[in-house]
């Protein structure tokens, strides 16, 4: 699968669980938008992953990659210690200069 490099980067990130190397796949002012809640710029961005990982210890299996000019969406199985894990999540994308602006994860 060819996904965008910094697509590959965060979802690299993710399974080393990695919070520097995956808020660097952010714009400063970007937006994460997660389980009804929206976290932006790479402060909170940085603090929603970390939580993330230590609570879930998530990772990304990448399973189809579309992407139409500055939008993407990857579909992954995402598998950690939540209940029904291993769940099929959307991750929709939008890139600027090559980072990450918005993400937004659904079901």
């Amino acid at each position: 699968m060819n996904l965008h490099k910094t697509i590959a980067n965060l979802v690299a990130a993710q399974n080393n669980h990695d919070s520097q190397a995956y808020v660097a796949c952010f714009s400063d002012a970007a937006i994460v938008h997660d389980e009804g809640k929206t976290h932006q710029g790479k402060a909170e961005i940085r603090q929603w992953i970390a939580r993330s990982d230590h609570e879930y210890h998530t990772e990304l299996k990448p399973l189809t990659f579309e992407e139409t000019g500055a939008k993407s969406l990857l579909t992954a199985e995402v598998s950690g210690e939540f209940p029904g894990s291993p769940a099929v999540l959307r991750f929709h994308f939008q890139l600027e200069e090559g980072l990450i602006s918005s993400l937004r994860i659904t079901g």
